[in-house]
C-alpha cells in the first residue's frame, strides 16, 4: 500500500520541482520601430544586418541588440551568461540584410556563423547568422569570412584577437 502510495505522489512531487519557465515556450520579440539596442543605445532598426535578442532567468524584458555581435557581447559577460535562457537571431538566409524581419528569428544556438565577411554592418565586423550550414558555406564564399557554430563564438574572437 506504501509503495502505491508513493507511485501516485511521485508525478506531483516531479511538478512541483519544475520552474514555470521550464514548461513555457518561448519565443522571439518583435523589435519595434524606437527599440535601442540594449548595449550601445542605438536605434535597432537604423541599421543593417541580422539583429539578436536574449532572454533572461526571471526577467519580463527582454534584450534587444542592433547587431547579433553586440547580442554576442552581453551574452558572453560571465555576469550575463548564468541568467541567459534563449537566444535568438536573425536567419539572413530567409530575410533582407538591410530591414531583417522578425519573422526570420531562429534559436542562436543551433544557427550557423559567418564571421569576417565583406558585407556591412554596425558595431564592426559582422556575425552574420544562417539557419543551415549550406547557407552559411554560400554566403561565405560570396562575401568571405569563415562559417563557425554558436560554440565557436567567443570574446577573444570578436575582439578580434
Amino acid at each position: 500500500m506504501k509503495k502505491l502510495l508513493g507511485l501516485l505522489l511521485l508525478p506531483l512531487l516531479f511538478a512541483c520541482g519544475q520552474n514555470a519557465s521550464d514548461t513555457v515556450a518561448v519565443e522571439a520579440q518583435a523589435i519595434h520601430e524606437h527599440d535601442r539596442c540594449h548595449m550601445c543605445g542605438m536605434m535597432i532598426k537604423k541599421f543593417p544586418g541580422p539583429k539578436g535578442q536574449v532572454h533572461l532567468k526571471g526577467k519580463e524584458l527582454t534584450p534587444k541588440f542592433c547587431s547579433t555581435r553586440d547580442m554576442f557581447n552581453f551574452a558572453l559577460q560571465s555576469e550575463n551568461k548564468r541568467q541567459v535562457t534563449h537566444l535568438f537571431v536573425h536567419d539572413v538566409a530567409q530575410t533582407d540584410w538591410i530591414a531583417p524581419e522578425d519573422s526570420a528569428f531562429i534559436d542562436a544556438k543551433t544557427a550557423w556563423y559567418v564571421y569576417g565577411t565583406s558585407k556591412k554592418a554596425v558595431m564592426g565586423p559582422a556575425v552574420a547568422s544562417f539557419g543551415s550550414k549550406e547557407a552559411a558555406a554560400e554566403f561565405a564564399e560570396q562575401f568571405g569570412g569563415i562559417v563557425l557554430r554558436y560554440d565557436d563564438i567567443d570574446t577573444e574572437l570578436l575582439a578580434g584577437k
